[in-house]
């Protein structure tokens, strides 16, 4: 579970080139167009687990893991931990060095683990003990999630109901075939 801390300030898709992707050369939609962009940002980043743009998150867990366990962060890519707090068995909230862990970077998946020689401390038995505040979100987003994101602003754009008189078919290679080359299918 985690709530968002700084929320995403530049979006990866402007309202220039959203613009230009609808073929809109006037200015008496720009409002509209703006609030499409993050929408369709919020429903890919839900739809495939990641975040599309940088961003300050925080995930709390009950407990920390054994310590032969790591922690899997959600919403990757995650650059960097900003801290890792917990509240002690005595109920007063701590930092815990970052010395004790490690983020690993290789692949796709984002884990926390201890480093060598360290032990996980033990936490009070509340809810939310441990809260990982960590930045993620891609800094340049790969060409196929930017396409879709293009592809679901058009689709708002031009659908403004929820429901059509006409029966369409999502085409070939739609906004969610160019979402799934970057979903989290299983953890």
């Amino acid at each position: 579970m985690y709530k968002v801390i700084t929320a995403v300030a530049t979006e990866p898709v402007t309202t220039a080139n959203a613009k230009s992707h609808l073929q809109v050369t006037h200015a008496d939609q720009d409002t509209l167009i703006a609030a499409y962009v993050p929408a369709a940002r919020e429903f890919a980043e839900h739809y495939t687990g990641r975040a599309f743009a940088p961003q300050t998150l925080e995930m709390a867990l009950d407990c920390f893991p054994s310590d032969d366990e790591t922690i899997l962060l959600d919403m990757p890519p995650v650059a960097s931990i900003t801290h890792i707090k917990y509240t002690d068995t005595a109920g007063t909230e701590q930092t815990l060095s970052s010395a004790y862990y490690s983020l690993n970077l290789y692949g796709d998946e984002r884990k926390v683990a201890l480093t060598y020689g360290n032990s996980w401390p033990l936490t009070q038995d509340i809810p939310n003990a441990v809260r990982i505040r960590y930045v993620t979100g891609y800094t340049t987003l790969p060409k196929s999630p930017y396409a879709g994101l293009l592809l679901l602003i058009g689709h708002l754009f031009e659908n403004r109901q929820a429901v059509s008189a006409l029966n369409a078919n999502e085409v070939p290679l739609g906004a969610l075939a160019l979402l799934d080359t970057v979903k989290i299918w299983s953890k």
